[in-house]
């Protein structure tokens, strides 16, 4: 993928040209082209898509796996040309079904869930938590495959994400903004 020159902001109409294998995130207009997933971050995800699926199975919420576009800042008067932020979050969960369009999520996922690889460390755990953090994201998770934990972040009535919990793999965490909703850790990380 080459991304034009002469261009200096990308939106989300810029993405509906590119092509659907091409996994790209733009943050303020910045675009990002994404590597490929491990065999390792794709079990990850799997396994705590699966779990939260079962969960979720005849209630309101969803869960929604990458690839799946979040465009976290979009309003109902916006047209895909004024939208300058398009995340692909590694599994995201929406109540709101008025939030899912065909294109993907408008607005803020209640749970968001990323798995750090060696390319992404700084842009989950700095960019990503500020973003998510000003879109009002309520939950936010970040799985660390090398150290087979969970750190969980959640929106405080200040709309501040602050570390709320730290799971390794022995243990069973609790999804906060979906009440009973535990993931079995020893699953997740079972490699």
């Amino acid at each position: 993928m080459v991304f034009p020159v002469e261009k200096a902001q990308y939106t989300f109409a810029d993405c509906l040209t590119w092509d659907e294998n091409d996994h790209i995130e733009i943050i303020d207009g910045e675009a990002f082209l994404m590597a490929a997933p491990s065999s390792t971050h794709q079990a990850i995800s799997m396994e705590i898509s699966r779990q939260l699926a079962n969960f979720l199975d005849g209630k309101p919420c969803r869960v929604y796996p990458a690839p799946f576009d979040v465009r976290l800042f979009e309003k109902d008067e916006d047209v895909p040309k004024d939208v300058d932020t398009v995340v692909e979050p590694d599994i995201s969960v929406v109540c709101d079904r008025n939030k899912i369009d065909s294109l993907g999520c408008k607005g803020a996922p209640d749970l968001v869930i990323e798995i750090l690889s060696p390319s992404s460390l700084r842009k989950d755990r700095l960019v990503k938590l500020r973003l998510y953090q000003r879109a009002g994201v309520r939950e936010y998770w970040i799985a660390d495959p090398e150290n087979k934990s969970v750190q969980v972040f959640l929106l405080d009535s200040t709309g501040i994400l602050h570390p709320h919990e730290d799971y390794g793999r022995e243990d069973v965490a609790k999804v906060n903004v979906l009440d009973g909703c535990f993931i079995d850790l020893k699953k997740v990380f079972s490699e």
